[in-house]
């Protein structure tokens, strides 16, 4: 048995981080509930470096704590387990170790791309913002019902998949066992693929909505009929469309990945058409060049928005200035978070950060449900649940227009431009599941917990815009339309607001650093050589390049640019999932007949019980 974490080194370093949180807490939770105690002491950068202290100290604190890990001697061949371990060396050999690994087209393409691109973007800002702008106005204009058509399909392909034969098919084989309990499974794959943007639009995109209704509802604007159409399309954004994108890329790589020996790769998806020998090709190179690219772009613009939002919420609230800044500061400090969080593993910092990312949702919507609007809530999200589900499929399908363009076409977009790192990650986990487990896992449950969540915030924040208790959307019309500040009235009109205004910002902190730590991770595994793990170089090197991009966002602007050719690059897998589709189904129907159908299990299961005898069954088929 090895144990994780045992280093002198190590336990040097958390004997440090412990006090530094304790200190930092006891500041942080005197400056947030006792103001009094602290005054005017403590300044505002004060507060935001002390506020990163104590979340990063103690998250880090976490990630670090020794792992007894039994796996460790036993899984030493190459394939996801072992591709998911970083390979620690020493500080002396870190850019050696990373140097020799790493594969040179996954690896430099991307690294010149974004150079290139604030290189570009310094020389000629408006010209690069207006080229980036017309590309995405045709992308999700022109090519709308390409996003319309893949998002559907991968809604009913799922759908298929969690009910038919093919659900039954055990990931690894008959033998193989899960390597996680379903609660942490759950929790990583929810916690990787939602970042902080559910922290921000679970009160906000219900009130955009209300206060605009997408023209195909034909309701006037902050009537009754808006609230129900706004949480109804808020549902639907964040709900079994969203995140189907990442099952339709996931699927199939853990499928190749764990019957037929492929590689940990987005570009694994191809093994149908490519065979499993010919995924060292450019074809498949240039898929992996792109999810590199995507996962870096998307998940860097959000770590600077985030940066940007979280503080805009903080002076919106208390009255403190941060300037350019205080926004690097926060960026530097999600960057050592997430990056000892990833450097310590799946197994240690980002399984148990997910686990306290989890518990923390939960609490705070628990309490929201206590203290907030319950009946209007309930009322309301009843009937927003029903016109989701009557208005499914016409939703699915209409994808012309302003606003649909600007709302829904962009939202497929940028969930299928984070379904590289996000269903590489969902496929590395499932090895000992089945199908129909990993299909009800990464679209069923983590679609229940997004409807959930803007359900409560989202119809908490509706109920007191409309009765006229909050002005949340002027609010946001004082603050250039900042998304984040929609909260801060929302809860300071509630019961035990502070309390509530604390949870929400660690959630923002927390989230950002589940996602991150994970595409940090899933970009190192991508750059690295074929069957070798990545080191703890590649680990820092990708996490600091990831606060550079959002550190030069923030710097030299572009960051809407950058967003918007990082989202861009979701057509490409738009497309590659249908590909991914027809080659999966393909592959089943030659290799994978016979399995019983959802049908057919809850007949056995029913025959065994004494309402047996009246089920027409044929045990013998």
């Amino acid at each position: 048995m090895a144990t994780q974490g045992a280093s002198g080194v190590e336990r040097l370093v958390r004997a440090a981080l412990l006090p530094v949180c304790v200190a930092a807490g006891v500041v942080v939770v005197s400056g947030f509930f006792f103001p009094w105690i602290v005054g005017g002491v403590v300044s505002g950068r004060g507060w935001l470096v002390v506020s990163l202290l104590f979340f990063g100290s103690g998250l880090a604190y976490l990630a670090l704590l020794p792992l007894d890990d039994p796996a460790a001697d036993a899984d030493g061949r190459p394939g996801a387990p072992y591709l998911l371990r970083v390979r620690h060396v020493a500080w002396r050999n870190w850019a050696s170790g990373f140097l020799a690994r790493q594969d040179p087209i996954t690896f430099g393409v991307p690294v010149l791309v974004f150079a290139a691109f604030f290189a570009v973007r310094l020389a000629a800002p408006t010209a690069t913002t207006a080229a980036v702008t017309a590309a995405g106005d045709v992308l999700f204009g022109e090519f709308a019902p390409l996003f319309v058509v893949a998002t559907f399909l991968a809604v009913c392909y799922a759908f298929f998949l969690l009910v038919g034969p093919w659900g039954a098919i055990k990931l690894g084989g008959p033998d193989a066992e899960p390597t996680y309990t379903y609660p942490t499974y759950f929790a990583m794959v929810f916690t990787a693929g939602i970042a902080a943007g559910i922290v921000f639009w679970g009160p906000a995109e219900s009130l955009f909505h209300y206060g605009s209704p997408p023209p195909a509802a034909d309701v006037a604007p902050r009537s009754d009929a808006a609230v129900v159409v706004a949480l109804s399309y808020a549902f639907f954004h964040w709900g079994v469309s969203a995140w189907s994108a990442y099952l339709v890329l996931g699927v199939p790589i853990a499928y190749f990945t764990y019957r037929h020996g492929a590689p940990l790769r987005v570009s694994t998806v191809l093994a149908p058409f490519l065979g499993v020998d010919g995924l060292d090709g450019y074809a498949a190179r240039t898929v992996d060049v792109l999810a590199v690219f995507a996962t870096i772009g998307g998940v860097a613009t959000s770590v600077a928005i985030v940066g940007r939002q979280f503080l805009a919420g903080v002076g919106f609230q208390w009255g403190v200035g941060f300037g350019g800044v205080g926004a690097l500061l926060f960026v530097a400090g999600l960057v050592v978070i997430y990056g000892v969080s990833a450097e310590s593993g799946v197994q240690r910092g980002i399984r148990r950060i997910a686990g306290v990312n989890l518990l923390l949702f939960v609490l705070f919507a628990a309490l929201l449900l206590a203290v907030g609007p319950r009946g209007f809530v309930l009322d309301t999200g009843t009937a927003a649940l029903g016109r989701y589900a009557a208005d499914f499929v016409p939703m699915s399908l209409r994808g012309g227009g302003e606003w649909a363009a600007e709302w829904t076409v962009w939202n497929w977009s940028w969930w299928f431009s984070w379904a590289p790192f996000a269903g590489l990650f969902l496929a590395a986990l499932s090895k000992g599941r089945r199908v129909r487990t990993v299909v009800f896992t990464g679209v069923v449950a983590t679609s229940a917990a997004s409807v959930c969540w803007h359900l409560l915030l989202g119809g908490t924040a509706l109920g007191l815009q409309h009765s006229g208790r909050v002005d949340a959307l002027g609010a946001v019309a004082t603050n250039a339309g900042a998304e984040a500040v929609v909260a801060f009235p929302v809860f300071a009109a509630l019961p035990l607001s502070r309390l509530l205004m604390f949870l929400f910002l660690a959630l923002i902190v927390v989230f950002i650093v589940t996602s991150a730590d994970t595409s940090t991770l899933v970009v190192s595994i991508l750059a690295t050589e074929r069957g070798h793990a990545p080191t703890t170089g590649s680990i820092v090197f990708w996490g600091v390049l990831q606060g550079c991009v959002a550190g030069a966002v923030l710097l030299v602007g572009g960051g809407e640019s950058l967003q918007t050719a990082a989202v861009a690059t979701g057509g490409p897998f738009a497309l590659l999932s249908v590909l991914s589709l027809v080659g999966l189904t393909r592959t089943f129907r030659r290799h994978e007949r016979g399995h019983p159908t959802l049908l057919n299990r809850a007949a056995v299961a029913l025959v065994a019980t004494p309402l047996g005898r009246f089920v027409p069954f044929d045990r013998e088929n």
